[in-house]
């Protein structure tokens, strides 16, 4: 087994909620309430689940661009909670991250040039003709070429920015990348060329993914094991082969009898979920699924699950 790149223990992340300007805090957001994660050494790691469900703020505290309310969260040997600004910004060059919506994460005031080139200037890496010389290589590394590095991002199109985003993730070498639905803004065809440039870099490059989605198709193409959440929690891990051929929690179960099969032959039972996804201000207690649940017990409602090895690398919170 690989060694872990990153490990996060009892990981929470609350936002203040407040009712008015002059007004205390009374209640919190529970994005993330005590997750636990291990990503290891160049897999790619999927995180699935529904919008709203925590997965992109999760990925967000995992690389410090916010720091979590409780938890430990370990990259390269060391603890992120317990150094400094400045030595977190000495391992920024390592963990990087590409957005969502790669229109609204390129300045449209900068070059490709400068967009790319910035990070490289701020980590003194390169200048003058040397910078040039490696902006350029970046760019046909993502499949972009010289007559693109003076434009500006409003002239291209959403497959190229997301190329550009790439790049620029790319810039400083980095061993962790968190991609968040790096491809949910893009056309099918369009998709399948960066989902296929991703497994091209992470060869060349030996990198590491934390791949968010919340398209299970994708997931299947691209991740070597998945975690899926619901409501700020983890609710099930596995390789991807194995949550694809057996799902072992009730969640799992419904979001994976919602893909389509091209087959018309082929009949499948469609898991129909009753409910509304729950607040994450005052959750239910116990499991948080159990409202939604058609397994439900009298345990489901009182006692919260944890993470629990029923198969081989294959991890459950459930109490049926």
């Amino acid at each position: 087994m690989k060694e872990n790149i990153l490990s996060a223990t009892n990981i929470k992340e609350y936002f203040p909620v407040k009712e008015g300007l002059f007004s205390s805090t009374k209640d919190y957001v529970k994005a993330v309430d005590n997750v636990n994660i291990e990503i290891r050494k160049g897999e790619t790691f999927g995180l699935v689940g529904e919008s709203g469900c925590g997965k992109t703020t999760l990925g967000r505290v995992l690389i410090s661009l916010i720091p979590p309310t409780a938890g430990t969260i370990c990259f390269m040997g060391s603890n992120l909670n317990a150094i400094t600004k400045s030595e977190i910004r000495k391992l920024r060059p390592h963990m990087q991250m590409v957005f969502q919506d790669p229109s609204s994460s390129l300045n449209p005031r900068m070059t490709i040039k400068q967009i790319i080139g910035e990070p490289l200037k701020i980590n003194k890496k390169f200048k003058g003709d040397a910078l040039n010389d490696k902006v350029l290589e970046i760019l046909k590394t993502v499949g972009l070429d010289e007559q693109h590095m003076y434009r500006y991002p409003h002239e291209f199109s959403g497959g190229q920015k997301q190329r550009i985003g790439v790049g620029r993730a790319l810039a400083l070498n980095p061993d962790f990348i968190v991609l968040d639905e790096p491809t949910s803004a893009l056309d099918v065809s369009v998709q399948a060329q960066i989902l296929n440039l991703f497994k091209d870099l992470q060869k060349k490059f030996e990198l590491t993914y934390l791949f968010i989605t919340h398209d299970l198709s994708v997931i299947k193409y691209i991740s070597n094991r998945v975690a899926v959440m619901y409501a700020g929690k983890i609710v099930e891990v596995a390789h991807t082969k194995d949550l694809f051929k057996e799902q072992l929690h009730p969640y799992t179960k419904a979001l994976l009898s919602a893909i389509p099969i091209p087959n018309p032959k082929i009949k499948t039972k469609h898991i129909r979920l009753k409910g509304e996804v729950p607040s994450l201000i005052n959750p239910p207690s116990g499991c948080r699924f159990h409202p939604r649940c058609s397994e439900c017990k009298s345990i489901c409602r009182e006692k919260e699950p944890v993470l629990i090895e029923l198969r081989k690398d294959h991890f459950v919170a459930c109490h049926v």
